[in-house]
């Protein structure tokens, strides 16, 4: 099937899975940096308080591989359908809170354990049954949908809050939830049995990663996205207060904000187009780096209004890459079979590193009142992290793929994995 035919074709995949994510967990790094300066003013939080919020990313860490593994055994739709609940429940919740951070820090951890099936694990696994000669910008279609609306809604959101509060806004975030997660169910394809036998995960799990486990990809990728997530602190909870710290007003930040998602929009439909077309490890490294750039240019002692909307975009460049590179490699050495559960753990590698990343910036905060410290200690590190993808373009870095075929075939299951995990090597 031609490029812009896989696109035709399987429109119905692409709309519910940018629908549906774009409803789901990953809409919080837009969102919750905006609630951030009203809860703290409301309850009395610290700054370096609220950053722990972000450790309830380890929960991360033991649900989303477990969760990519059951996505690849029994599908999207049902994994989707617990994530759909979730999120509108979990942002009432919010919406009625009264008490200490920690009570705020146990909704936010239960958002994240059951919200994760509406995450990229789950979902961007209708592209990877579905596609292969258009499958980066595919991806990158899918991860848009997150970005959209942030950059449409977060200048909206904080003007709603303003005029209504946080609390009515998160009431009003959890009706767009459940209208939006509904209409992204309804719109998934089936798979016929034939078909899910193909695609889905038959074979032992003990077995399969043991192979995935001995290939060198999976540690360079495993250790390039840490290193290159620790900034994910300063993305998910932080980014309104970084700004408002260098001297950016509340309506400026929200219109930077905006510009953050513009950014990982266009770095997530400029990376699908490259990954199609270039070296896939080439355009991870150059891709993953860029947040050092932005981290450099806030950090720096320039503070007007486009110096500091430049770095947040970049910044947001990256991350839009971020998602549709993972996905991107994890297909292209690890096949559709194990795609979720693969894609998993490199999510729980982001939530780890975004974890410790607040834990620091919690003390950098402590000791100096502001973020320059940790901001150019990210910049660094994210040097390193993206240098090392690298070395996936050795000719010792293998794909998984036809041999998890070779084993299922010889356990007498459908081991076929189709073209879209064989067309490319």
């Amino acid at each position: 099937m031609s490029y812009f035919g896989e696109l035709r074709t399987h429109w119905r995949a692409l709309l519910a899975s940018a629908i549906g994510m774009g409803a789901g967990m990953s809409i919080n790094m837009y969102i919750t940096s905006i609630f951030a300066p009203y809860l703290i003013a409301d309850f009395g939080w610290s700054k370096s308080q609220f950053a722990l919020v972000g450790t309830t990313t380890l929960v991360v860490l033991f649900c989303v591989p477990f969760i990519g593994r059951l996505t690849d055994r029994f599908g999207v739709r049902r994994m989707a359908t617990v994530g759909v609940i979730a999120m509108p429940v979990s942002f009432l919740a919010f919406s009625f809170y009264e008490g200490d951070i920690l009570g705020f820090v146990g909704i936010y951890a239960l958002q994240l354990i059951f919200g994760t099936t509406t995450s990229a694990t789950v979902y961007s696994r209708l592209v990877a049954e579905r596609f292969d000669s258009a499958r980066g910008i595919a991806l990158a279609l899918v991860a848009c949908g997150p970005a959209v609306v942030g950059a449409l809604g977060s200048p909206a959101l904080n003007a709603f809050i303003e005029t209504h509060g946080w609390r009515i806004g998160y009431q009003a975030l959890a009706v767009y939830a459940t209208i939006a997660g509904m209409l992204a169910l309804s719109l998934i394809p089936p798979l016929s049995k034939s078909e899910a036998r193909t695609v889905q995960a038959q074979g032992p799990a003990r077995r399969d990663y043991a192979l995935i486990l001995r290939n060198p990809a999976f540690a360079i990728i495993m250790i390039g996205t840490f290193l290159c997530s620790i900034p994910m602190a300063l993305h998910n909870h932080q980014m309104k207060m970084m700004l408002l710290d260098n001297g950016a007003t509340s309506a400026g930040a929200a219109m930077m904000m905006s510009s953050y998602a513009i950014g990982v929009i266009a770095g997530r439909l400029l990376c699908g187009i490259a990954l199609d077309r270039l070296p896939a490890h080439l355009v991870a490294a150059i891709s993953m780096g860029l947040p050092s750039a932005g981290l450099l240019l806030i950090a720096s002692p320039f503070d007007s209004f486009w110096v500091l909307a430049s770095g947040v975009m970049l910044m947001g460049l990256s991350l839009g890459a971020e998602g549709d590179v993972l996905a991107f490699l994890v297909m292209r050495y690890f096949g559709v079979q194990v795609y979720s559960g693969v894609l998993g753990l490199a999510v729980a590698a982001v939530g780890i590193a975004s974890a410790i990343g607040s834990v620091v910036l919690s003390a950098t905060l402590a000791a100096t009142g502001n973020f320059m410290l940790f901001v150019l200690s990210c910049g660094v590190g994210v040097l390193f992290g993206s240098a090392l993808f690298v070395l996936l373009g050795r000719p010792a870095v293998t794909r998984v793929a036809d041999r998890l075929a070779q084993q299922h075939e010889s356990s007498e299951t459908p081991g076929n994995l189709g073209p879209a995990t064989t067309a490319r090597a």
